[in-house]
């Protein structure tokens, strides 16, 4: 059996090998390193596979949210609200950018920002809300869009976890996770389902001016070179990620396919173990599957992982320590908030392999060691 990985680049790399090289090849033979038509044209491959007016690539996804709060023009204590079970990426830049995190709790089963929670922790001096399409299930965002207007707040998706993902309306429209909000984020970091071979990220938005401001950020704020309107940063996506990007967009949805089948799987094998939770799918979210996390009921989750170790198969827990309980929020009094679903999720989710190139006799061996760890535990 080919050994077990989280995610097997190595092996889906090779299946695309020579388009990949080639592109690599037509970069370096052009020597247009930044900027070259490689991101122009990823830029609007991505623009027309997400329906949206604007892609602007940036240099990953944590610069892709700082860009996207500094365009929006907060101000130094305005408060924007996240949930606290996510990658620390989402709330660390609105700390970087001296605004407050007001940190929420999540619905039990998507994992995702809890609407009545973002309602009751908006204040005079909330300006925005970002939620996080974690493991790559969308947030609710049909009411959520609701509740912004209704306060006038911005929207920004953390959508690091869920490109590819559709959201489904109540009257039955479709709109891609990222498009939907006032600007959209995402990673193109190698493990995500569209990754690149280094860094990589990407900022989205339907508004002409918005878009206009993105860009002016994001290339140290100027309007025409060498002339600086605002205070921006240097953040762009190299030619050589961009031309693997171009070569991957394509196989996105072929990817998203085989991740979802892997998660079917693990469902139908662990279907009526009472103790697993296998993910939840909303019947408004089309599950990406970056990650496949189950809650575990009764079941050691350290000794789980411990026990897969043994067996050779990988699995991590996202993430063992919520923001809000994180040392660098201290001063904001992170420790302070109630979320007890976020916390109670802390000490249960497990994620296993998921990804592209899964053997079935890869998948049967993750589903009985879980298995004999669950009917054999230690003691």
């Amino acid at each position: 059996m080919v050994p077990i990985q989280m995610v097997d680049l190595k092996r889906q790399y090779t299946k695309i090998k020579s388009q990949v090289d080639a592109a690599i090849g037509e970069v370096l033979d052009s020597s247009a390193f930044i900027n070259g038509g490689a991101v122009q044209k990823f830029a609007g491959e991505l623009q027309s596979y997400l329906g949206v007016k604007h892609v602007i690539p940036c240099a990953n996804g944590t610069d892709a949210l700082q860009i996207a709060m500094m365009a929006l023009g907060l101000e130094p204590g305005d408060e924007v609200i996240t949930p606290s079970f996510t990658f620390i990426a989402t709330a660390e830049v609105i700390a970087l950018l001296q605004l407050k995190p007001v940190f929420v709790d999540v619905d039990p089963q998507t994992y995702c920002a809890d609407v009545a929670a973002i309602e009751k922790a908006i204040t005079p001096k909330t300006k925005a809300i970002v939620p996080v399409h974690l493991y790559g299930h969308v947030a609710d965002m049909e009411p959520l869009m609701a509740l912004a207007a209704k306060h006038n707040l911005y929207v920004i998706e953390d959508n690091a976890q869920a490109i590819g993902a559709d959201y489904t309306y109540s009257d039955g429209t479709k709109k891609k996770a990222g498009a939907i909000g006032h600007i959209g984020c995402t990673s193109f970091f190698p493990s995500k389902n569209l990754g690149c071979y280094g860094d990589g990220g990407a900022i989205f938005t339907n508004d002409d001016e918005l878009a206009a401001k993105i860009r002016m950020v994001a290339n140290h704020g100027q309007s025409a070179r060498y002339y600086h309107d605002v205070v921006g940063c240097n953040s762009r996506l190299d030619s050589v990620q961009a031309a693997v990007l171009r070569i991957k967009l394509p196989l996105l949805d072929d990817y998203i396919s085989a991740r979802r089948a892997v998660a079917d799987a693990y469902d139908a094998a662990f279907a009526g173990i009472p103790q697993i939770t296998t993910p939840h799918r909303a019947p408004y979210s089309y599950h990406v599957f970056h990650q496949y996390t189950l809650q575990l009921n009764g079941a050691d989750r350290n000794e789980l992982q411990k026990y897969l170790a043994e067996k050779e198969v990988p699995a991590m827990i996202y993430y063992p320590v919520p923001a809000h309980r994180q040392k660098m929020f201290e001063h904001f009094g992170g420790a302070a908030f109630d979320l007890p679903v976020t916390d109670n999720l802390t000490t249960k989710v497990i994620s296993l392999p998921i990804h592209t190139e899964m053997d079935p006799d890869q998948l049967e061996h993750i589903i009985q060691s879980v298995k004999s760890f669950l009917n054999n535990p230690p003691t």
